[in-house]
């Protein structure tokens, strides 16, 4: 077997298509098939089956000998960085993805920050769903992101970088407008606006107010991917929200809402950074690390490598 045919059933696990799996790796579909032929033979074994109207599906072995070979890519992009040991390995590209509701409030102060250290190291930035970025670290798309606990994948590391607290936001106008703190539970009360269904910061609200998923004031936003939006609706009278605190910077600049602290133990977030472990530059998720906890969000209380530790998930 060869990497090249290693290559070609990642590629085709990514893309789940043959044709633009080829057009990935720059070959013709024709070519790209007869080396996974090839493969499949020399193991004796179906990695992918072929079913009707161009659909296909990676068997159980197939996926097996995917992750592996995922792996054996990883180590290969590895020794060719012990072959150059002299190359910067701040000077490559880093590609970079964020939940939606972290990229808006960290990447602003975070990106002049990493810039000013490792001026060569490029972000490729993807903001996404966790389960999508999960899928894109894994198949190497990605090479770290930034998602909130509990995060748990075979073959991913992940370090916690900061803990933050929610905050209500509601008009200015509001019944609340005079109150210091708010309890969770309050929050049936209201006509509460959440991001849809597939967002973790929506399921981290509702497990802070159980009594919020069967509250009949629960609406969803009709934007579904932005807190922001959702923000201005509020601004607007129409409900009243929850947001991470490190919002608060842009919050404060719209006189029309204001955001209010939870009673303790306050709803919060775990937001930490996931690699998968045999990425080869360590040293440039470090950095970032290091430049994470640099950044002054609103709230935040970032962990240190004294309150926080790898946690090194099982292969």
């Amino acid at each position: 077997m060869t990497l090249t045919e290693l290559k070609y059933i990642v590629a085709v696990a990514q893309y789940k298509h043959f044709g633009k799996a080829a057009k990935a790796c720059f070959v013709s579909q024709p070519t790209l098939s007869l080396g996974i032929k090839k493969l499949e033979e020399e193991l004796e074994l179906s990695i992918f089956e072929r079913e009707a109207r161009n659909e296909l599906r990676i068997t159980e072995q197939g996926a097996q000998i995917i992750e592996q070979a995922q792996k054996v890519l990883d180590q290969a992009s590895h020794l060719k960085t012990l072959a150059q040991a002299h190359q910067d390995p701040l000077a490559a590209p880093l590609r970079l993805g964020a939940i939606y509701t972290i990229a808006p409030y960290l990447l602003p102060e975070l990106i002049p920050r990493l810039h000013k250290r490792a001026p060569q190291m490029q972000l490729r930035l993807e903001e996404n769903f966790t389960a999508v970025l999960s899928e894109q670290l894994k198949q190497g798309k990605l090479d770290v992101i930034l998602i909130a606990l509990p995060f748990n994948e075979a073959g991913v590391m992940t370090q916690a970088v900061y803990d933050e607290p929610f905050e209500a936001v509601i008009p200015v106008s509001h019944h609340w407008q005079d109150r210091q703190q708010i309890k969770a539970n309050e929050l049936a009360q209201e006509n509460l606006l959440l991001l849809g269904p597939g967002h973790c910061f929506r399921d981290q609200v509702l497990q802070a107010c159980p009594d919020c998923s069967s509250s009949s004031n629960l609406q969803e936003s009709l934007a579904g991917g932005s807190l922001e939006t959702i923000r201005h609706m509020v601004a607007s009278g129409t409900g009243i929200t929850v947001l991470p605190s490190s919002s608060k910077q842009k919050a404060t600049n719209n006189p029309l809402i204001k955001m209010i602290p939870f009673i303790n133990p306050a709803p919060q977030r775990r937001v930490a950074l996931a690699w998968r472990k045999g990425f080869t530059r360590p040293e440039a998720i470090e950095v970032l690390r290091q430049q994470i906890l640099k950044c002054s969000l609103s709230g935040v209380n970032m962990l240190t490598e004294e309150t926080t530790q790898t946690n090194k998930q099982r292969l």
